[in-house]
């Protein structure tokens, strides 16, 4: 039961990872495919690195005197292990990728039923921003965005943060 209840946080921690990473970018481009390539692409040396951090934590276990702590530190290792490079790397998106664009919706009778809870802001009009060259671009409700003034003053040193 503890070794069930440990590998828990872990496996959903790589489900999390993985998984919103392909959402963010199935609701952008609305390919289920690349969604899952880009998910992985971007997503997997985060998850590979964990895995490989937990398992050389809990591995160090196996070199303690007490056969107990030998066997969970070994399975945990183990587990860790499967479950980030089998499990989540590669099922997980192999089922996705079986599924098609149908990963990603639900059947029409739950759809009805359940709240649209939009977590990502996926429905959310894109901000546009305004090229170094000054030209304005507009966002999907036509509200145009030019540099400078109120909005457009401190625009450069937003960029400058997120970068």
């Amino acid at each position: 039961m503890l070794l069930i209840g440990v590998l828990f946080g872990p496996a959903m921690d790589y489900e999390v990872f993985l998984v919103s990473r392909m959402r963010e970018h199935y609701e952008h481009t609305g390919s289920a495919s690349e969604a899952i390539t880009h998910g992985v692409v971007r997503s997997g040396r985060v998850v590979s690195a964990a895995a490989l951090i937990m398992v050389a934590v809990v591995g160090g276990f196996v070199f303690n005197h007490d056969p107990i702590i030998k066997s969970i530190g070994f399975a945990l290792a183990f587990g860790v292990f499967i479950d980030a490079f089998v499990v989540r790397m590669t099922l997980v998106p192999a089922a996705m990728a079986l599924l098609g664009r149908r990963a990603w919706g639900l059947p029409g009778w739950l759809d009805r039923i359940t709240p649209d809870v939009d977590i990502e802001g996926a429905k959310l009009p894109q901000r546009a921003t305004a090229t170094r060259d000054g030209e304005a671009h507009e966002d999907r409700e036509g509200h145009e965005d030019r540099e400078g003034g109120a909005d457009g003053e401190h625009r450069e040193e937003r960029e400058a943060a997120v970068r």
